[in-house]
């Protein structure tokens, strides 16, 4: 007994007590506690013996001792586990039978029964009648349920009525007991299957004993106990509130490396395991755990803390669970437009149609033998049976309408096709036929397989040996898989491909005129899924068995990981055997690798839970609708190119059975893909240098030993062989067809970069083949991915060089290699929702830190930088064929790109940030950043700068150069682009090709005797461009007539440039020219008036560019404007900051009494022009006041204003600089400098409205109010009474863009210190939007600034239209709601910058599109970028 609870002590136990007690005393059975037992006692015979002969009595060490004892010590041991939850348990009780009877009698069962009730009722420590007792029944069957029949059900019935007795008595006597019924014979049985023992104790054998030992075990032993559960679910024993009988099951996996000398269970691990069965819910009682284990107690849920029964498991029959799945079986038809043979039979394998075939076969495991694929729902011990005639490679049952399988496709180009199975029954019986498969096969059981085929067909009479062709399928692994960790040298990769190459050996041998497919082994990790999937109804016991390797391996673990490894290995073997050429020697056999078993996943309900209905009742072997499936899967296969088959058949889609190709009629070998994208290189100097070149600019194409490639989708190869009407197989990733890393065939077929490299070097390696994730082995050095974005380009970077560096095919040191990278369409796609992640910055950023890596760390090395894939051309392409392309999916293929409607902000904007993305890769690759080392470089190849689309006949877009996405590129397409790269690589720096026409004949080219090299910039002879620096923001007078009016003019509409005699200016600090340049000191800025836009007059046009300095190039000696910093030197400047609209008046009576004081301002006879510019502020502030701060008000003040000058001002010009839009300051973002706290606290309404709120709606419409009815005093008939007055509203400022730098920042040079107010280069790029707004026509003015710097972007008064620009002088009252803005490449919309209150600069970081035109940005899913 001491060793017992030494035993017990060494187990872990977790579990918290105190949170397992009840509140009070259960009153239902089915909520009791552990915490409530109180006395545990036994009865039967714990060390009985299955039967004689079945177990060696010598053999159990623990069960020699006398039965009192053993009984004792196991229910011992179960009390000191309750103990945990309940101290107060008494000392158990066991009452033993008789000793080694193997069918103990029903008397023996009634004594028992009354031994222990009467015991129980004589204990003085025990409250009878109200304390909770847990009595367990230990019997043994002893009878044969190993063997599977439909007695087995009666069977069960038969050990109750044994127990019928006892358990009658008890529940009649004993209150509150829950009573656990333990049959000892599994405990027994299983382990001495574990040891090779007889499977069936019986001296007749079962119908099954010569089948799958152990399938047979494992689906009969589930069977078993499910029949037990549904008996004692549905008895009288589980009816009461008091009383209830659960069976409990003892199964016990001793480990295969356990020697026969060793024991069986010991008490406390036969303890331990019951009460970890009580601990689980009825049906859900399949998780042994073995003699070599240490697994911990299981405790108690918080959810469900009481011992299971029936009732509170809320037990379903599996049976009844699987009804409501009832597969109705169904088939289909086809109609496809040619199924005859060939004309005459075909001497070739690889000019082999359907039709051609007559004679089919199959090897394989159970998933081609059909076990269990016509099995009724819940019938487990039906999975036995092999249905042979459903099987998807080999069954012939029924004709394709009804069941799909290959031989019924056959059958409809040729009805005579021989050697499918039918039935059910063994690979020996008469209807299995061909199908030579065998339940329970492994690799190393091929060859016997194989033998025995070919024996079968030369002995048929009905079969032509000789001169019929046959097509034979080959499926293995999951068994070997399975087992795997049980003896991984006899499982190794190697070991599994030389089983299969001895089997196709033997084929190859003695089959004349066939065709064999290979199909690859599946993805077996994916049945964990299914497994660890509690809400589906599965008998993991079963699953667990059949398949320890895989479902009992922990998520995470080394050994999870070694599987999934050896998995993949398993793949690769069976690929390389076959790609080696072995079986293509002879012209009329071949051996071709069908993969789309390569990738699994588990399929789905619309709930989201693993479908159990592809699975027959044992949830490991396929039902027929997999079959159904895995046949149409396999056909597809054999018609797809090699390099372009489907590596992952979607289970979840409808069935789909394609047709041949009407071009292409044949089955698809290696050695007949189609020929069709191929080129020729006439090179015939294909040798490399005499000796191995040391510097990069002396590197000749056959000197390349290593290609490599980075990127997103396009260059991964998503859609690249896709059929044109298969959106969902973009995903599928054409490496092998890549038109920088592809290597799938040769030149001759598949045009791609090393295809062209191989060439000259046969020996080139790096190339991917195939198709594939970037972490498959034939992804190889080809490292882009899907959706990738310029952020994730370092990764990428790092795991490439970790690869060349670790793969013994390389010398990291030695080799040249060649990187070919193409990354930003992903960046673009996204751009959209957040402008500052996607900047043209941090887009620099990101590939400078990938190109400092390579150029780090990587020897030897020439790197292409490509372009990316314009918008415009996707645009084009997916918008321009809405009957072809999925455009209700735009907002999820590349929203930023293919949402923005025509001539929108939005879609000015993508442009203005794709030509930044574009000039920070030449302004990275220009710096000479990658050109210090003398092996090394990076060339910016050009030539997808500007696509060129192919046009049909009709006019339309050709697109059969685009997949079915209507996005990434077709393999003609690749083909062009792999042309084009190379020729851009021959090409020198400075001439290098910037156009690609799709259409055109792109010859290869080759090096020449005298440019032998692949092209850098020195051995170009080409000098980078560089930009002087600019000195300062003046500008080039280029005008020819700038003379005044021969006589000063009378009339406002005549006025020239030359006749303004006086300017003036009136607004806010951005008139006054607040921060214009750096302050010197920690003081508040400066007011520069004499830089000021519209009134500065510091220096002279060539160094300062300011409305009054342009005016001085016509008139020298005008009037008015400031200069310097002092309010003595402001001249007619009377803006003041921080005013708004209701100051203008005020300003404009000052300015009045200045001008009219001015001693040398002729107030009658000089021409005055006036510019007015306010408005940020009252917007800001409206929120405070509405009424005061309305668009009426605010028009009322500027009409005093005006009225103040058309009563007291003659021979005026008056300029109202229309107010920018400030609602999108809730877009604002911080950067370098942080303008979005500032600007809100100095923004009371924009401080206090929420985005899309009503109040920032309100604040929105105000803005565009104002707009409006400033922008209808150009039109309003007011002033126009008067001939020598007008006024003139100039609207640049209506859709005015941030300006950016070349990589797409915000470029601070236009901004003050404060990132408020307008810099001197700000204020030059004002007053030139100005000046060339005046001599513009009314409603044909620019609505937008151009802020790229150059001296010559002043206009000039033309001899036509020589004069300043007023509604009378444009003859057009073009409404200006229908006038088309010219809106500008800026990507931000300006903020307008009245005021100390608030600058410009507050809107520089905008990132979405004016708020008017589009509210809320696109939302992106991104599912398909590239």
């Amino acid at each position: 007994m001491a060793e017992v609870l030494q035993t017990l002590k060494n187990f872990q136990f977790p579990c918290n007590s105190e949170k397992s007690g009840s509140s009070e005393p259960p009153k239902s059975v089915h909520s009791v506690r552990p915490s409530d037992i109180k006395f545990v006692a036994a009865m039967g015979n714990v060390e009985t013996l299955p039967d004689s002969g079945t177990v060696d009595p010598e053999k159990q060490k623990w069960t020699d001792q006398r039965p009192e004892r053993v009984c004792m010590e196991v229910v011992t041991a179960l009390s000191d586990i309750i103990r945990y939850f309940n101290p107060s348990v008494l000392r158990p009780l066991c009452v033993p039978g008789k000793r080694a009877v193997p069918h103990t009698g029903v008397e023996d069962w009634q004594a028992q029964a009354e031994e222990l009730v009467r015991s129980m009722k004589e204990d003085q420590e025990l409250d009878f009648q109200n304390d909770w007792k847990l009595i367990n029944v230990f019997f043994n069957s002893s009878q044969d349920y190993v063997c599977p029949s439909a007695q087995q059900q009666r069977h069960t019935a038969g050990g109750l009525h044994l127990l019928d007795g006892a358990l009658d008595y008890l529940q009649q006597e004993v209150p509150k007991a829950f009573v656990n019924l333990v049959d000892l014979s599994e405990t027994l049985v299983l382990s001495h299957w574990d040891q090779g023992t007889q499977l069936s104790p019986t001296e007749e054998p079962s119908r099954h004993s010569g089948e799958n030992l152990k399938l047979s075990k494992v689906v009969t032993q589930g069977s078993y106990q499910e029949s037990w559960d549904q008996l004692l679910a549905s008895s009288k024993y589980n009816e009461q509130e008091s009383f209830v009988v659960v069976f409990q099951p003892t199964f016990y996996e001793t480990p295969p490396s356990v020697s026969e000398g060793c024991p069986l269970q010991d008490p406390s691990t036969l303890a331990l395991n019951l009460w970890n069965s009580m601990m689980k819910p009825a049906g859900q009682k399949d998780e042994p755990f073995g003699a070599g284990e240490t697994r911990p107690v299981t405790c108690p849920s918080q959810e469900n803390p009481y011992l299971f029964t029936y009732k509170n498991s809320k037990y379903l029959p599996r049976l009844l669970h699987s009804l409501e799945k009832l597969e109705v079986r169904d088939g289909m038809e086809i109609t496809c437009p040619n199924k005859d043979p060939s004309d005459t039979i075909p001497t070739s394998v690889h000019r082999l149609k359907p039709a051609d075939i007559k004679v089919i076969g199959a090897l394989g495991d159970s998933l081609t033998a059909g076990n269990g694929a016509g099995s009724k729902p819940g019938e487990v011990l039906d999975v036995l049976t092999q249905y042979r005639g459903l099987s998807w490679s080999i069954g012939g049952d029924g004709n394709l309408s009804s069941v799909i399988t290959l031989p019924n496709i056959l059958r409809e180009f040729n009805p005579s096709l021989r050697g499918f199975s039918v039935g059910t029954g063994k690979e020996y019986s008469p209807g299995a036929f061909l199908n030579q498969a065998v339940a329970g096969a492994r690799a190393q059981d091929l060859p016997f397989q194989a033998r025995r085929l070919v024996d079968l067909m030369k002995n048929d009479m009905s079969i032509n040996f000789q001169e019929d062709w046959k097509l034979i399928t080959l499926f293995i692994g999951g068994n070997d898989l399975c087992d795997f960790c049980s003896d991984p040298v006899h499982y190794s990769p190697q070991n599994f491909v030389d089983n299969i190459g001895k089997a196709l050996d033997i084929l190859h041998a003695e089959v004349p005129r066939a065709f064999v497919n290979l199909v690859k082994v599946l993805e077996i990790i994916s049945l964990r899924e299914l497994y660890k999937e509690k809400k589906v109804s599965c008998p993991r016991l079963i699953l667990r068995k059949l398949c320890p390797c895989v479902l009992e391996l922990s998520d995470n673990s080394a050994a999870l990981a070694s599987l999934i490894e050896l998995n993949k290995k398993y793949q690769e073997g069976t690929h390389q055997l076959v790609e080696s050429g072995r079986y293509d020697t002879r012209e009329d056999f071949t051996v071709v690798v069908q993969p789309f078993f390569e990738k699994v996943d588990m399929p789905k309900t619309s709930e989201g839970l693993p479908d159990n209905s592809f699975f027959a009742p044992d949830c490991f072997h396929f039902s027929s609708k997999a079959h159904a499936h895995a046949a149409s899967a396999l056909w597809n296969n054999m018609l797809e190119p090699v390099g372009q088959k489907t590596t992952q058949h979607k289970f979840e889609h409808e069935i789909s059975i394609t047709c041949p190709n009407q071009s292409w009629l044949f089955l698809s070998t290696y050695k007949n893909r189609v020929q069709s994208h191929g080129s020729q290189l006439p090179c015939r100097d294909r040798a490399p240098s005499a000796s191995r070149p040391t510097s990069v600019h002396t590197l000749r194409p056959a000197d390349i030993q290593v290609v490599a490639a980075l990127g997103d989708s396009l260059t991964a190869g998503n859609g690249i062989g896709s059929k044109p009407d298969d959106l969902s197989d973009v995903t599928t990733q054409y490496r092998g067809l890549s038109y920088s890393s592809g290597g799938d065939d040769s030149l001759e077929t598949v045009t791609t970069l090393p295809n062209i490299l191989r060439m000259f070097n046969g020996n080139l390696t790096g190339y991917s083949v195939g198709t594939g994730d970037v972490n498959d082995t034939n992804a190889f050095l080809n490292q882009a991915v899907p959706g990738a974005k310029a952020e994730e380009l370092m990764s990428q970077v790092q795991t490439l060089v970790q690869r060349m560096k670790d793969d013994p095919r390389l010398n990291f040191h030695e080799d040249w290699k060649m990187i070919t990278v193409l990354i930003g369409g992903s960046d673009l796609c996204d751009y959209c929702t957040d402008s500052n992640l996607y900047s043209a910055a941090n887009f620099f950023d990101h590939l400078r830190n990938a190109l400092d890596v390579l150029h780090r760390e990587v020897p030897r090395a020439l790197v292409n930088l490509v372009d990316f894939l314009s918008p415009s051309v996707l645009r084009q392409a997916f918008l321009g064929n809405p009957d072809k392309c999925p455009v209700q999916q735009a907002s999820v293929l590349c929203n930023c790109v293919l949402t923005p409607r025509e001539s929108s902000q939005e879609l000015a904007r993508l442009e203005a940030i794709t030509q930044a993305y574009q000039s920070s890769m030449r302004e990275l690759v220009e710096s000479g950043r990658y050109d210090t080392r003398e092996d090394f470089s990076v060339v910016l190849q050009p030539f997808f700068r500007d696509i060129r689309l192919p046009l049909l006949a009709d006019g339309r877009l050709d697109m059969s150069f685009f997949a079915p996405d209507c996005l990434h590129p077709s393999q003609k397409f690749h083909t062009q682009l792999s042309r084009a790269l190379w020729v851009n690589m021959l090409e020198p720096l400075g001439r290098k090709t910037e156009t690609l026409d799709l259409a055109a004949n792109i010859a290869l080219s080759c090096p020449t005797q005298s440019e032998p090299f692949l092209r850098t910039s020195r051995n170009s002879n080409y000098t980078y461009p560089t930009e002087p620096a600019v000195e300062n923001w003046g500008s080039d007078f280029l005008c020819s007539e700038w003379n005044p009016s021969n006589s000063v003019p009378t009339s406002v509409h005549e006025l020239r440039p030359g006749d303004i005699k006086v300017v003036a200016a009136m607004g806010d600090s951005l008139t006054t020219a607040l921060g214009a340049r750096p302050s010197n000191s920690s003081n508040l800025p400066t007011s520069w008036r004499g830089l000021s836009w519209s009134i500065g007059g510091d220096g002279i046009l060539d160094t300062h560019t300011t409305l009054p300095n342009i005016l001085k190039k016509f008139n020298p000696h005008i009037l008015g404007f400031s200069t310097g910093t002092l309010e003595e030197t402001a001249g007619l400047n009377v803006a003041v900051e921080g005013a708004r609209a209701r100051d203008m008046p005020t300003q404009a009576q000052d300015l009045v009494e200045r001008m009219k004081n001015h001693p040398e301002i002729d107030l009658e006879s000089d021409w005055k022009l006036i510019t007015l510019f306010i408005g940020s502020n009252d917007i800001c502030h409206y929120c405070e006041n509405p009424e005061a701060h309305s668009a009426g008000e605010y028009i009322q003040h500027i009409h005093q204003a005006l009225d103040i000058f058309y009563k007291e001002l003659p021979r005026a010009f008056i300029n109202v600089v229309e107010v920018m839009e400030l609602g999108g300051l809730h877009e604002v973002q911080g950067g370098k400098c942080d303008t979005l706290l500032a600007a809100r606290s100095n923004c009371t309404c924009l401080s206090h409205s929420q985005k899309n709120s009503l109040e920032l709606q309100e604040l929105k419409q105000v803005n565009w109010d104002v707009q409006s009815g400033i922008s209808r005093l150009s039109y309003g008939p007011q002033y126009l009474q008067r001939e020598d007055f007008t006024v003139v509203v100039q609207p640049f400022f209506q859709n005015t863009l941030v300006p950016l730098n070349s990589r797409g920042g915000v470029d601070l040079t236009f901004f003050s210190e404060d990132c408020f107010h307008f810099s001197e280069r700000g204020h030059a790029e004002m007053a030139i939007a100005l000046w060339n707004n005046m001599l513009e026509p009314v409603g044909q003015k620019t609505t937008s600034n151009n802020f790229t710097h150059s001296r010559t972007k002043l206009k000039c008064p033309s001899p036509e239209s020589p004069y300043l620009h007023t509604l009378r002088n444009s003859q057009l009252l073009q409404d200006r709601s229908e006038a088309d803005p010219n809106v500008l490449s800026w990507a931000v919309p300006v903020a307008a910058g009245g005021g100390l209150v608030l600058g410009v600069g507050a809107m520089m970081v905008w990132r979405a599109v004016r708020g008017r035109q589009q509210e809320t940005p696109p939302t992106s899913l991104n599912t398909m970028s590239f």
